[in-house]
C-alpha cells in the first residue's frame, strides 16, 4: 500500500503576490508619468484636454 504525499506549494503564492506587487507598482508609476505629463503640460491641447475631463466628471481643480 502506498501512501498519498500531500505536496504543500507556497511557490505560486509567493510568485502570484510578487506578480501583483509588480503589476500594482508599473500601474502606480505609469499613472504618475500621466498625470505629471498633464499636470505640467506646455501643450495647451493636453491641458485643455485634462482641464474638461476634470470638470466633467465633477472633479475640482482649481
Amino acid at each position: 500500500m502506498s501512501t498519498p504525499y500531500m505536496v504543500s506549494s507556497s511557490a505560486p503564492v509567493a510568485t502570484a503576490s510578487a506578480t501583483r506587487l509588480l503589476q500594482s507598482a508599473i500601474a502606480a508609476c505609469l499613472g504618475l508619468m500621466i498625470v505629471g505629463f498633464v499636470g505640467f503640460s506646455h501643450i495647451e491641447i493636453v491641458h485643455n484636454a485634462a482641464h474638461d475631463t476634470r470638470h466633467a466628471n465633477a472633479f475640482p481643480c482649481h
